[in-house]
This record gives structure tokens, C-alpha cells and sequence, in this order.
């Protein structure tokens, strides 16, 4: 461990893993504590191909919620079923579609996810209102010891939170209220539903549109519950004066269900529009 990561542990209450557990091309950071909330998390990282043969070259970073459902090589999936964006995010480096990035998976709590990954207390589900803890977790803890201990690039514009259903909620809400850390936002068949549609009616009370903030936004036509309330999420989006094409894109996929295999089957959408290599005037 870098003696800036060592220094950072040496000041928590609660030391990180001195070294991480190696799962194929995965490093595991497992159980990590925190001040903020009662359970400890996986961190997983994914590092992108040329990583080690450049030592000068620091590169952007993407968290991804529920870290146990997005890699190939992570054994700890609870559905069995992983996204595969390490094998997606490698191939689109080797094809020279997107830039190198470091991907951050955080595993969920098990029972308390739902608490953790919403930003109210929905009263019919007795549950939720800790993503702002949720959110000094990631910001205050494991931002800045990913920061310390891999050669990232920390600020706003290469750092992107992403996830899906109740993590898809979770990475909109951390964008529109910490646009000052998250510049690229991936929002998969977000649970826009929670709390009658709380964050609909956050962005109608409080319009916001950070500057240089990229949003992607999608959802399964095979996906009853959510279309009909993306959509509207994406119109309140637009109301608020994001630009289709451009700092935001919404997509429809056909037949697509909610379940990891649709999701890990439009990572490669979101990674190309949020961490293009070519140079485009927008996106469709």
C-alpha cells in the first residue's frame, strides 16, 4: 500500500483491509467499515488494460452500486448472473471506442440496501431515507482511498457513479446533489416509483442542471412497473434544461426485463456515451 493510502487508514476510526483479496484481474477490498453506516461493503476494482505499463498515466473513475452484480470475475453474485463490464469495458479500450477507466463496484448491505439506497423513508414499505449516509460513505471514506491508493484522475468530469433499479435511483440522486464530485451519471431502470415518485417531485421543487453533468437514463420495455415513470423522469429532466443528445440520453430497450443480463447487456451503451474516445457533437 502507497504511504498516501496508509496515512489515510492510519486516520479513520476504522482502518481499511491492508491489502485486498485478488479475484482473476478483480482486487477486493472486503467488508470495508465505515463511520457513516452500521455494515461494511466489498469494494471490488476493476483496473483498465495498460494500467501497469504506464506508471505516469492516471485515468477516470466509475462507482457502481450492488459491486457484486457487475463482474465477471467477482464469485459472490447473489442472482448468479453478473453484468460482465470488466469483460465490456476491456473490449471497448481494445477497440478504441472509450478512454481506459478504473471501475469501482460497492457491494450492497443485503437487508439494509433498500435503507441505504434511498434518499427518503417510503411510509408504505416501512423503510429508506440513508442514501445521504450512504452517500458520506462513498465520498468522504472511499473516494478518497481509491484516490490515494490507484492513479485516478479525481475530479468532477472523470468521476461517474452508476447502478440500477433502487442504485439507479441512488446514482441520480448522489449527481443532482453533489455535482461538485459526479460528472457523468448512469441511471438503469431507475425505482422512480419510491416514495410516490419523490425524486420526480425534488426536481420539479428544486430544478437543477450542473454544468458539464453527462446522464444516462434508460429502462426495459419488458419492464411494467417502470416505463411509464422513467419516462416521466426523463420529461422532468428535460423541463429542467437537460439537452437529449447531448448531457443527457434516454433509451428504451426492446424486450429488455429487469434483471442483471439486460442491464449488463446495455453497459456497453453507457460506458461508450460517457467515456467516448471519439470525438462527437452528440449521441443517439
Amino acid at each position: 500500500m502507497s504511504a498516501d493510502s496508509s496515512a489515510l487508514t492510519a486516520t479513520a476510526p476504522r482502518a481499511w483491509p491492508q491489502w485486498p483479496e485478488t479475484h482473476g484481474a478483480l482486487e477486493l477490498w472486503p467488508d470495508v467499515p465505515s463511520r457513516f453506516l452500521d455494515n461494511g461493503h466489498d469494494v471490488v476494482v476493476c483496473l483498465p488494460p495498460g494500467y501497469h505499463d504506464d506508471h505516469g498515466r492516471r485515468y477516470p473513475v466509475l462507482y457502481l452500486h450492488d459491486g457484486q452484480n457487475v463482474f465477471h470475475d467477482f464469485p459472490r453474485s447473489p442472482f448468479g448472473v453478473q453484468w460482465g463490464i470488466d469483460t465490456t469495458m476491456r473490449q471497448l479500450v481494445h477497440d478504441g471506442m472509450i478512454h481506459p477507466v478504473i471501475l469501482v463496484g460497492i457491494g450492497n448491505a443485503g437487508r439494509d440496501r433498500i435503507d441505504e439506497y434511498t434518499p427518503t423513508r417510503d411510509a408504505r414499505h416501512d423503510a429508506g431515507g440513508k442514501a445521504d449516509r450512504y452517500a458520506r460513505m462513498l465520498i468522504e471514506e472511499i473516494k478518497p482511498f481509491i484516490d490515494a491508493r490507484y492513479r485516478t484522475l479525481s475530479d468532477p468530469s472523470n468521476t461517474g457513479v452508476g447502478g440500477s433499479s433502487l442504485g439507479g435511483l441512488l446514482s441520480l440522486y448522489l449527481g443532482i446533489t453533489h455535482p461538485n464530485v459526479f460528472g457523468k451519471v448512469a441511471v438503469l431502470s431507475p425505482s422512480v416509483w419510491w416514495d410516490d415518485r419523490w425524486i420526480v417531485r425534488r426536481l420539479l421543487d428544486r430544478p437543477v442542471h450542473p454544468p458539464h453533468m453527462r446522464i444516462w437514463l434508460d429502462v426495459g420495455t419488458q419492464e411494467p412497473r417502470m416505463v411509464k415513470s422513467v419516462q416521466l423522469l426523463n420529461r422532468t429532466l428535460l423541463r429542467a434544461g437537460w439537452r437529449p443528445g447531448f448531457d443527457l440520453v434516454y433509451h428504451e430497450a426492446e424486450g429488455h426485463g429487469h434483471n442483471e443480463a439486460a442491464w449488463g447487456e446495455r453497459a456497453s451503451m453507457f460506458l461508450v456515451y460517457l467515456y467516448s474516445a471519439v470525438q462527437t457533437h452528440g449521441f443517439s
